[in-house]
């Protein structure tokens, strides 16, 4: 019966190529805007590690001076090298990592590649169990390591293609910043989006490229990135004791009793450092996972929730116009509507017929918004915006694209379908 009913939504279609091509057009345009925002919108709201997100937690403390203090206020950003040691070493939670953003100029061993600069990431070494970076080659180094600031390194796939050929490196050393760094392990294509741990660096289209123990890039004064924020002037603000945030400090925590342990452990470090004198305001501590990191950060662009609520309008609007078309489509055929129903053709026939030709134009205009988001999107990577490039239509949204496409019109079919499956034969006979 489906393909009887698709036949003759088929001989319809046909019998009116101009008002088909405009209901096709409605659908297509709505659709195409809608999932072009929706699927930038995806893309950038999506969980950056998925399945241990609500495991990882950013710390927050407040060692500043109590002038200025406002109860409830917010801590520091980020935190100083005393208290990010100190908590590291201190080993209360599964793991703990503290890093900072870099830079580093390095030496290719292939003939006729100049010496060029790489955004890097100086960390200790839970941070790649930690957040479960692949490797295709070695590993990450050790506690260790941290400890005698050993001179190694963790490349990325494309840094050691770039500087060596191939992957296969693993104990060869490589120059960064005119020293001699021995490799230990090469990660594969790792580039978490958004860039959740560490925000300070950019949120999008950060791609860092080399990794080293952060004892031993302080040790060899490799050059950072990202803000620092001093309350008392220090002559070296990077030093141990200095009064400047300007680490990320991330722990992980399995479950939510050990988030309640270690909050407790904040909480009566921070006291216990309040009563030796180094801090002075009340204990203010935050412990957020990687999501709720995210939210409070407002990392998704107002613009792109914006531009998803214009779209979604803009689709309404197309999903009224394409009502009001069907409507006059489906009136139109009153006569032979009538003449169908006089030779026994129930309501609930007439009503499917009408719908499975809105649900025809659906699929064709899916086709079409298909196309239409994807000219989208490639017109957002070509914008200037650091997350131009992710703009990218994946299954999940391709299949997305078909359903809303067909959703619309079958919705927009509903009220002409009823409307038309109403025809009193009689009348339409009589009239006739």
């Amino acid at each position: 019966m489906i393909g009887y009913y698709l036949d003759l939504a088929r001989r319809s279609l046909r019998r009116n190529v101009a008002l088909t091509i405009l209901m096709i057009l409605a659908i297509a345009f709505g659709v195409g805007a809608s999932m072009t925002t929706l699927t930038v919108l995806h893309v950038l709201s999506a969980d950056p590690i998925p399945g241990k997100s609500d495991q990882l937690y950013y710390v927050q403390l407040d060692p500043r001076p109590v002038d200025g203090y406002k109860e409830g206020e917010e801590p520091l950003y980020q935190s100083t090298r005393q208290d990010a040691e100190t908590l590291v070493r201190a080993k209360q939670a599964e793991r703990q990592v503290l890093m900072t953003g870099g830079g580093a100029a390095i030496e290719s061993q292939q003939v006729g590649v100049d010496p060029f600069n790489v955004e890097a990431r100086w960390a200790s070494a839970d941070f790649f169990p930690m957040f479960d970076v692949p490797f295709v080659a070695g590993g990450p180094w050790t506690a260790e390591d941290d400890d005698a600031k050993a001179r190694v390194v963790v490349l990325a796939k494309p840094l050691a293609e770039k500087v060596f050929g191939t992957t296969d490196v693993v104990g060869r050393t490589i120059r960064v910043e005119s020293n001699e760094m021995r490799v230990v392990g090469v990660t594969d294509t790792w580039f978490p989006t958004p860039h959740f741990f560490d925000l300070n660096t950019g949120a999008y289209g950060v791609k860092e490229l080399l990794y080293a123990p952060f004892s031993t890039s302080r040790e060899l004064k490799f050059g950072r990135n990202g803000s620092m924020n001093c309350w008392n002037s220090h002559q070296d603000p990077e030093a141990l004791g200095a009064p400047c945030e300007w680490i990320q400090l991330w722990v992980e925590l399995s479950t939510e009793a050990k988030r309640a342990d270690y909050y407790e452990y904040l909480t009566a470090y921070s006291r216990a450092e309040k009563e030796a004198g180094r801090y002075h305001r009340p204990p203010n501590v935050r412990l957020r996972n990687v999501m709720e990191w995210l939210e409070h950060n407002q990392v998704v662009p107002n613009d792109a929730r914006l531009q998803m609520w214009i779209s979604l309008g803009f689709l309404l609007v197309c999903l009224i116009n394409t009502v009001g078309l069907l409507l006059t489509k489906f009136m139109r055929r009153s006569p032979e509507i009538g003449v169908r129903r006089a030779l026994g053709a129930s309501k609930k026939s007439i009503f499917t017929q009408l719908l499975v030709e809105a649900g025809m134009i659906g699929i064709v205009g899916g086709v079409l918004g298909l196309l239409l988001a994807w000219l989208g999107l490639w017109a957002v990577r070509h914008q200037p915006t650091p997350y131009a490039a992710l703009a990218e239509l994946d299954t999940q949204m391709l299949l997305a694209t078909f359903g809303l496409a067909v959703i619309t019109s079958l919705l927009a079919g509903v009220l002409p379908a009823w409307r038309g499956c109403q025809v009193t034969p009689a009348l339409q006979l009589k009239s006739h």
